[in-house]
């Protein structure tokens, strides 16, 4: 006899057990489920909900519900829209939708005051989604792998923004709006179709810019404190008085989800995550204590 399964809107077998832990977190990713079971959006205190790589094509308007949920993964899955209701979750800070089909954002996404870290990469945006400009206070911005060839004057009104993936864009020439964001610490352009770069210099607060896989042939001018990825870095770099920084992550680890990811997301200490050539990313774990 086979093990019986649940129904759509059921909770998984195992669900009960995972939230006996008291750590209002709920690991769905993996299984296939095609849509989120409505019991999951009855369950109001839940802070984590992890869905990666579930088949998800849907999500119901009744996620509105999980008023207390902080982080949400929904990457690797087949979402083509977001529900207006994944819009009112008050506390969300976190939101992962790399890996789906979205071809642009609710408008009522700009409600997401809360949000500081969105990873949507590896999806069909054609254009910079307009309710982003209005989330002031988010701090890491993942648009990798995607459609974009401009970004808007607009951009400098995200004033909390410290980190943009940009990588594997359609980018043909470097956008001028990045030259008026002077607190991004980590701005990522790999993989566009980008000749020439204008002088960065004025990006004071800038630690990292990685340009490789651009028909370039040489670096920008940056200041002595940048970590450069890209043709000709490693030579710039050595003619430096001062020593070489640390690169920071591109993809900061799941695992360092509270305050140490915060930190992560500006290149702080702890795990480094650096993408390879195709995106993909390798952690590495640095010894604790490390600071910058």
């Amino acid at each position: 006899m086979g093990i019986a399964e649940s129904t759509p809107d059921e909770l998984p077998s195992d669900a009960e057990e995972q939230l006996r832990s008291g750590e209002q977190q709920l690991e769905l990713s993996g299984r296939r489920l095609r849509r989120l079971p409505g019991a999951v959006c009855a369950l109001g205190r839940l802070q984590k909900l992890y869905v990666s790589g579930a088949g998800l094509r849907e999500l119901p308007e009744e996620i509105e519900e999980l008023r207390e949920l902080r982080i949400l993964a929904l990457d690797s899955n087949k979402l083509e829209r977001l529900p207006d209701g994944l819009c009112r979750l008050p506390r969300l800070a976190r939101l992962y939708l790399g890996g789906n089909r979205l071809r642009a954002l609710p408008a009522d996404f700009a409600q997401l005051q809360s949000l500081r870290c969105l990873w949507i990469e590896g999806n069909f945006l054609r254009r910079f989604p307009r309710p982003l400009l209005r989330l002031v206070a988010l701090q890491s911005l993942q648009m990798g792998d995607n459609r974009l060839r401009a970004l808007p004057a607009e951009l400098p009104r995200m004033t909390g923004l410290r980190g943009l993936w940009l990588y594997g864009n359609r980018f043909e020439e470097f956008p001028p709006a990045l030259l008026r964001m002077g607190r991004l610490h980590i701005l990522d352009l790999d993989r566009n179709r980008l000749g020439g770069f204008p002088d960065l210099q004025p990006l004071r607060a800038l630690r990292v810019f990685s340009y490789d896989h651009n028909p370039v042939t040489g670096p920008p001018r940056v200041a002595d404190t940048v970590f450069l990825v890209g043709e000709g870095a490693v030579e710039r770099m050595a003619e430096r008085d001062e020593p070489t920084p640390r690169v920071p992550p591109r993809r900061p680890a799941r695992a360092f989800e509270d305050d140490e990811e915060e930190e992560l997301l500006i290149g702080g200490a702890g795990a480094r995550v650096l993408g390879n050539s195709a995106g993909g990313p390798r952690a590495l774990e640095a010894p604790p204590g490390l600071g910058t």
